[in-house]
């Protein structure tokens, strides 16, 4: 997982890499989410859907799972 500011109104997106394709993460109206750090393992689910050609998926339910 990596982090990357997002423009425009506060909001945290994560770059998820599962070992064969990535998707981002974004939870709007947050900077910062407790757990929620670079390198860390998280599952996600919600509804996926594309933007600029890429998968987003926006306010996922997430659980923070052990590191690798």
């Amino acid at each position: 997982m990596t982090l990357r500011p997002r423009g425009g109104a506060p909001a945290l997106e994560a770059e998820l890499y599962d070992g064969s394709d990535v998707i981002d993460l974004v939870w709007l109206g947050r900077r910062k989410i407790a757990g929620i750090e670079p390198g860390r393992t998280v599952k996600a689910e919600g509804l996926v859907s594309m933007q600029d050609g890429r998968k987003v998926m926006f306010n996922p339910r997430y659980e923070l799972r052990p590191g690798s």
